[in-house]
């Protein structure tokens, strides 16, 4: 069980992303999980705002993927590649820093760069209080099999290129109370995978920075659904941000083509997509 909650009023302060772009974070209502470390606290906003990184305890380097069953708590030290790890390219295949067992718990952990391929869950996980410094290939991928429950909850992710949740396997991943900036796509169902699943995604208090582009993709033709609530979207005057892109997948690993795309002002479709335009907010 988690530890308790206090709220207490938010300044804003600037960050840096790794391309050295800066963001403006917005003022908010923040919520504090004491870590019980003395080293301070998870701090991110409710209702989506944005969250405030955290300062690492010290730094790890891993050469070899590191496997965790039960529970990992890192104390906010940051974990980063080394030598065979070494790499913060978008390569498919590359080997991850943490590889979850089927009901592990991976907490209190900052990963910096490279990154490697973040955190692979084979089956139902925990990630709580996980800060993703400048995403590799992928932050996480899920890998479950059809009734798995993935919960990321807490923690932020910036500097992904590409993908930042990535889910190979079948199951629900619920991602709440997270923050995303300087990112392509925060969501996506594997559109092309050998095996494929009809997969779920529920995304609660979610705070955007732009750049990015889309913050699902889901393919509508293997069933697959994305619920939103609590979006909050900054630094996107143009609302160029698409909430929710459906695919038609396919199993032979070519590209799968576009179907749909769902911005704020359109709302879900009601099946596949499901939000309206009342679950987002821009700042």
């Amino acid at each position: 069980m988690g530890p308790a909650l206090v709220t207490f009023p938010f300044i804003p302060e600037r960050l840096h992303v790794f391309n050295n772009l800066r963001k403006r974070w917005r003022a908010g209502v923040v919520a504090i999980a004491a870590l019980g470390l003395g080293l301070g606290a998870i701090v991110y906003t409710q209702g989506a705002s944005a969250a405030t990184w955290p300062t690492a305890t010290g730094t790890v380097k891993l050469t070899a993927s590191k496997s965790v069953s039960g529970t990992l708590d890192g104390g906010l030290k940051r974990y980063v590649g080394s030598g065979a790890l070494g790499g913060s390219g978008q390569e498919e295949g590359q080997d991850p820093l943490f590889v979850l067992a089927d009901g592990a718990t991976l907490k209190n952990v900052i990963i910096g760069s490279p990154a490697a391929d973040g955190v692979h869950c084979l089956g139902s996980c925990t990630i709580s209080n996980v800060w993703w410094e400048n995403v590799g290939e992928d932050a996480a991928t899920f890998k479950g099999g059809s009734s798995a429950k993935y919960t990321v909850t807490g923690g932020a992710a910036k500097g992904a290129d590409d993908k930042v949740f990535q889910h190979n396997g079948g199951g629900t991943l619920t991602v709440s109370n997270f923050a995303v900036s300087d990112f392509g796509k925060l969501y996506r169902s594997c559109g092309n995978c050998s095996t494929q699943h009809k997969r779920a995604v529920v995304l609660k208090n979610i705070a955007v920075t732009a750049p990015g582009s889309s913050l699902v993709g889901i393919n509508s033709n293997f069933g697959d659904t994305a619920t939103f609530s609590g979006i909050t979207i900054a630094g996107d005057s143009s609302k160029k941000i698409s909430i929710c892109v459906t695919y038609k997948g396919n199993k032979t690993g070519a590209e799968p083509t576009k179907i749909a795309t769902y911005k704020a002002s359109t709302g879900g479709d009601g099946t596949y997509c499901k939000f309206t335009s009342s679950n987002v907010t821009y700042k």
